[in-house]
């Protein structure tokens, strides 16, 4: 196994993507937890206060959260928005909490400041409570995600000189950069990589750089490409640095990438705050799910205390009608999506993946730590009983199944074909 005693921290290698097809078109809008079983212990407590839910919004008000004031870090990019949402709709505020936002500029701060006391709960990558619970590299943190955030809505840019190298299979020592290690953006490009038959190890380098930084890395010089998240990919564009070679909708339709996380010490001390905010931000995917709310959410996010970038390079990414960069508008309905339910088939993915590339060992039990990760009974109990009609429909299943790069992956049949390096 590779050593990551310091994986938060060190640069590595990457993989990258190749071209992509447009969707449909759109209307332009632009102009069992450690100490105690989980399941038994939110089984009880919030088995009554699902009782007394409001069909429409919030819980009823004889379950009072222990924590009324509450610090949430995020680090601004759209991915955050259903957070941002919760805020700026009063969600939050419905549950009676009061919620100060905390913008954090990289994930390794997120991290610490969580693990530290410092903020209640935090926006997350998807794959970082399954490494800080499995131990990836440091003593074991129980940490839960309370709720998915967001799927797709990340793209693979490359510089402008490379608009002739679209075949992965040329990009051998070429450098790009992710956001983090523990990122979909990693995981999902080293799978990308491997499928086109480079080691994203030794045939490329992957450089961990914060999303804001990757814009001007581009323009330097310092990197040919980057898969990153939202605004940046469309901030290359308008700037004229880069183009869109694939959105990673296109590589995994549906993939999950950002969540809400929190500590298992937290939930236990605090289960009618946890589920308060669970609605509050199951509130919030509803509200980002429907197409028709995207433009007022550009505008918020576009304020100085969340993202601070354009509304026009914001809306893009939210609508999927967007410039390619390379001359050509495109529309796909899917570019960005919003869904809270965390299935355990994606985070045993994730966890496939992280043993596959060296992050943590292949002895580890994948499915036993997504379930304890994943708090998905919760998230399918709360939205069942809130009856949002603008919330996508769960699945029937907690492991269904998806295709990466068109090659089925079924949980139930792991280790699969995508978990073997290149």
């Amino acid at each position: 196994m590779k050593n990551i005693s310091n994986i938060f921290l060190k640069q590595t290698r990457k993989p990258q993507l190749a071209c992509p097809e447009t969707v449909p078109v759109l209307p332009c809008p632009c102009g069992g937890l450690h100490g105690f079983t989980r399941r038994g212990f939110m089984a009880s407590t919030l088995g009554a206060a699902f009782s007394g839910i409001a069909t429409q919004s919030r819980a009823a008000v004889q379950y009072p959260v222990e924590k009324k004031a509450l610090k949430i870090g995020f680090v601004p990019i759209s991915c955050a928005a259903p957070l941002i949402m919760a805020q700026a709709k009063g969600y939050f505020q419905d549950e009676g909490i009061t919620v100060e936002l905390r913008k954090t500029p990289g994930w390794a701060l997120i991290r610490d400041n969580l693990l530290n006391g410092s903020f209640d709960a935090s926006h997350l990558l998807s794959p970082m409570p399954l490494a800080l619970s499995a131990g990836a590299g440091h003593t074991p943190h129980p940490v839960r995600a309370v709720t998915m955030q967001n799927s797709n809505g990340q793209a693979i840019t490359l510089a402008l000189k490379h608009r002739e190298r679209r075949d992965p299979r040329d990009w051998k020592g070429m450098t790009f950069a992710i956001p983090f290690e523990f990122s979909m953006h990693n995981l999902m490009l080293r799978a990308y990589l491997a499928h086109y038959g480079l080691d994203p190890d030794h045939d490329v380098t992957l450089r961990v750089t914060a999303p804001p930084e990757m814009v001007a890395n581009l323009r330097a010089g310092n990197i040919d490409g980057f898969l990153g998240p939202e605004p940046f990919n469309q901030r290359a564009v308008i700037n004229e640095i880069g183009f869109l070679h694939i959105l990673t909708a296109e590589i995994w339709d549906g993939h999950p990438c950002c969540a809400l996380g929190m500590t298992e010490e937290f939930i236990a001390e605090n289960p009618n705050t946890y589920a308060a905010v669970q609605r509050a931000m199951i509130r919030a995917a509803a509200f980002m799910h429907k197409m028709e709310n995207r433009l007022e959410a550009a505008q918020i996010l576009s304020k100085p205390e969340y993202l601070n970038h354009s509304e026009l390079v914001i809306r893009q990414g939210l609508t999927g009608h967007y410039a390619d960069g390379l001359g050509n508008v495109k529309n796909n309905l899917h570019r960005a999506e919003f869904s809270p339910f965390p299935y355990y088939s994606s985070g045993v993915w994730m966890m496939e993946q992280m043993q596959r590339w060296g992050y943590i060992p292949r002895s580890v039990d994948s499915r036993n730590i997504v379930e304890q990760v994943f708090l998905l009974p919760d998230v399918r109990r709360q939205a069942t009983a809130l009856a949002l009609a603008d919330l996508p429909s769960p699945e029937n299943t907690n492991y269904p199944g998806f295709q990466v790069l068109g090659v089925p992956f079924m949980a139930s049949t792991s280790p699969s074909t995508q978990g073997t390096k290149p």
